[in-house]
């Protein structure tokens, strides 16, 4: 084999190397030293190294409203008399009367071929800031509309995973434990939302119990997630219905 040869299978990426991917990770932690900030700079690092454009929607450094109110329409509303914020987003997506924060994000989402949800897990849910993402962004016209949704929902064509922490250790959210499985959480958040909007969902990285662990555990789990994003590509969706998530 020659040098020039040799040099140039060096080189070369792996075939599933996606160079011009787009990736947009929603983030939600007020602290930058976190686990949290940590894991969604791993993602940053390693998403960039493939060739990918990576966007940050920080949350909490945007100080992006989570309050889902009339101020998210530019436009005179659908009907004065009572207010449904449902049906006014749908029409003010149609009119093109949304507020300028959520049209933003809804264009990094249009953009995006993967969406990384990246999270502390509070109350067996999202944070306030990150709920509130979803509840103005993902409205209907945009994301779903009826019949439209689960497989036929309008973001079928693009993954979304979701990376999170605990207060708990794995032993206490499995199915003996006193949270139950973490599966079962997970269901209102990747099959009620992201599922509903027609996502292809992969499956979740959990990182149980930072808080509570060692410092070179805490670089394990980090180091974990950087290694998986490095075939992130060639994942597989999980098969999104309930026999994933309540079925041995």
């Amino acid at each position: 084999m020659s040098g020039t040869t040799s040099a140039r299978m060096k080189e070369d990426p792996p075939p599933w190397r996606m160079a011009g991917k787009r990736v947009l990770i929603v983030y939600a932690h007020q602290e930058p030293k976190s686990m949290n900030g940590s894991l969604k700079d791993a993602a940053v690092t390693e998403l960039s190294n493939q060739g990918c454009q990576v966007t940050v929607s920080d949350l909490y450094a945007m100080n992006f409203e989570p309050r889902a109110t009339k101020k998210d329409f530019a436009g005179p509303l659908n009907n004065l008399d009572f207010f449904n914020y449902g049906v006014e987003a749908h029409e003010a997506y149609k009119k093109g009367f949304l507020s300028s924060d959520v049209v933003e994000e809804q264009k990094k989402v249009q953009e995006a071929d993967l969406i990384i949800f990246q999270f502390p897990l509070y109350w067996f849910s999202v944070p306030a800031i990150m709920k509130g993402w979803m509840d103005r962004v993902l409205c209907q016209g945009f994301a779903f509309d009826f019949p439209e949704c689960f497989d036929r929902g309008f973001l079928q064509n693009k993954l979304a995973l979701i990376s999170f922490t605990t207060g708990g250790d794995a032993e206490m959210y499995s199915k003996t434990g006193l949270s139950g499985d973490i599966k079962y959480v997970l269901w209102p958040l990747q099959h009620g939302v992201l599922h509903f909007c027609g996502f292809k969902v992969l499956a979740p990285q959990v990182s149980f119990a930072p808080e509570y662990t060692s410092e070179d555990k805490r670089k394990e789990m980090v180091a974990s997630w950087a290694s998986r994003l490095e075939t992130i590509w060639k994942e597989k969706p999980i098969n999104c219905s309930s026999s994933w998530y309540f079925e041995c």
